[in-house]
């Protein structure tokens, strides 16, 4: 598949309300397909926010909740669908990432390697144990959220490992929303890749987040950039791109790797 149609659904996130929040999950997921988009991609909790004190109450386990939710959504729709959520595992809480399949079916599971020590996630989840990469129609496709971003580690080593494309889900906070936009950038020229990313936007219980959620191709220019309210973004990428860009510059053939 060359040509990929994606969406990025920048929902404004009702803390703690799932109900409301999957209302919008499926309303925005039914828009991308009627767009003829190929994938959707939602923001990092995009069903609770950082409710994280009800996290064991909110959190859904992989064959049930919200994960069903997401699967129905892709199912219905025909589409790919992307998106953070609580993850209830035995006694614990993950921030995890599910892909679903056009089919409904979960390809995988991220699970979030670097938790935020800001909004508390250290004290509340569970970290992730490695890195997940999905071999996709449209090519090898990293999986990563939010925090992630500030590990450019994480990026490289997909990339090595022959990744086409980042998908990030976030809920990166306005008052460094800089930092977010400067580091996507950053991310797809270095690894010579597309960087999708979808963030949270507006007033999520205390906090207000910054939007800007963006796709960003192998050269590090934004294909598409939404701005600071709740919103769904549509763009059409080329896959043959990245293949060019690494032929123009062989970044991954002039690594000292024998070194670093």
């Amino acid at each position: 598949m060359a040509k990929l149609s994606i969406s990025l659904a920048q929902m404004q996130i009702t803390l703690g309300d799932v109900k409301r929040n999957t209302a919008q999950m499926v309303s925005m997921a039914a828009e991308a397909a009627r767009r003829g988009s190929h994938m959707v991609v939602f923001p990092e909790l995009w069903s609770t926010g950082y409710a994280l004190e009800s996290a064991k109450e909110l959190a859904s386990e992989l064959n049930g909740g919200t994960f069903a939710d997401m699967g129905t959504a892709a199912q219905q729709n025909k589409i790919s669908v992307v998106g953070s959520v609580l993850e209830k595992r035995g006694v614990t809480v993950s921030n995890s990432s599910a892909f679903f399949a056009p089919n409904g079916r979960m390809l995988g599971v991220y699970r979030k390697l670097h938790l935020f020590r800001l909004m508390n996630e250290d004290q509340w989840l569970q970290p992730g144990s490695s890195p997940l990469a999905l071999d996709l129609p449209w090519g090898n496709t990293g999986m990563a959220i939010c925090y992630d971003l500030r590990f450019p580690e994480l990026f490289r080593r997909y990339a090595v490992e022959g990744a086409k494309m980042m998908v990030i889900a976030a809920e990166w906070p306005l008052v460094r929303v800089e930092h977010w936009r400067a580091l996507l950038v950053a991310r797809a020229i270095e690894n010579q890749c597309y960087v999708v990313a979808t963030n949270a936007a507006g007033e999520t219980g205390d906090e207000v987040f910054g939007g800007h959620s963006m796709i960003v191709d192998p050269w590090g220019k934004i294909i598409v950039e939404g701005g600071e309210t709740a919103m769904m973004l549509t763009a059409d990428i080329e896959m043959d791109v990245v293949d060019e860009v690494r032929r123009r510059i062989p970044v991954f053939s002039d690594r000292r790797d024998d070194i670093l």
